[in-house]
């Protein structure tokens, strides 16, 4: 199966879960939660990629343990035999039957089906990468990073064919440093927190879009005081209207769209007309 994501854009807007589709017994980060995703439609994934003591990459969400796991543990700070024995609680408090999965587990069971964006790459990100070509997923991953000191020099040296998009907030000043690089600069997540920030310009999606780059936004809430999109997002789509939540975001032309409602994302877009590119 052939994977463009350039011109999957050009097909519609490519919705990407959250950590997969969770919700009562079904944990986030699971393979379960991530084949839910798959069923509602979802064009990507995100995932959060952890290591263990003794170097094994699996799939969770670094420092969560014990909101996840209701227990005062470091998976950072165990082996992998002993992460595995554990099982998630779900949204009452009670222990499911769901554990974490090795990475090799999740690239075999997502090979060829979906576009892939991995979260917390830099990590590992040497080992993260070798595992993706090992499996020969290159074309389905997609890795982001805010640009800290040594980020586009780490890509240079070990990843420089990965697809990469910087994470910038409000600005992107990095944007004519990157297009001279030797990496795989393929567009930008923007975060920005009023309406009328750079990020949200119809001028500066226009000019990553001339200059052959994609624009990802964010409707999900990490945490409602920081908002992603100027106030456009799940929560919003909900409590105000999904016109004011979703549709503004379609409308500015935004490539791609993270949301934790990949369903009802996909179903509005498709009911407003704005799923499909004209």
């Amino acid at each position: 199966m052939d994977f463009d994501l350039f011109e999957k854009a050009k097909e519609n807007i490519i919705v990407v879960a959250h950590r997969g589709a969770c919700g009562g017994n079904i944990p986030c980060n699971t393979l379960t939660a991530y084949e839910i995703a798959l069923k509602q439609g979802a064009d990507m994934i995100e995932v959060d990629v952890s290591k263990s003591k003794d170097d094994k990459l699996f799939i969770f969400h670094p420092g969560m343990e014990e909101d996840h796991f209701n227990k005062k543990i470091n998976f950072k700070r165990m082996k992998y035999e002993s992460i595995a024995k554990e099982r998630y609680v779900n949204y009452d408090n009670s222990v499911t039957q769901f554990g974490v999965s090795t990475f090799d587990d999740f690239l075999e069971q997502f090979k060829d089906r979906c576009f892939i964006n991995i979260d917390k790459f830099w990590d590992d990100p040497e080992k993260i990468y070798e595992t993706v070509k090992r499996h020969n997923m290159l074309s389905q991953v997609v890795v982001k990073s805010k640009l800290r000191p040594g980020i586009i020099k780490t890509v240079e040296d070990f990843c420089p064919d990965v697809a990469f998009m910087p994470i910038v907030r409000d600005t992107h000043p990095y944007h004519e440093e990157l297009m001279k690089s030797s990496i795989n600069y393929i567009g930008a997540e923007v975060l920005f927190e009023k309406e009328d920030s750079f990020m949200a310009d119809p001028r500066f999606i226009e000019m990553m879009h001339n200059d052959g780059k994609l624009v990802w936004v964010n409707s999900i809430i990490y945490d409602y005081k920081e908002q992603l999109a100027g106030g456009h997002s799940d929560d919003t789509a909900f409590t105000v209207s999904e016109e004011y939540g979703w549709g503004w975001l379609a409308d500015k032309g935004y490539d791609m769209i993270q949301t934790d409602w990949a369903l009802m994302l996909i179903n509005y877009l498709k009911e407003t007309d704005r799923y499909r590119k004209k």
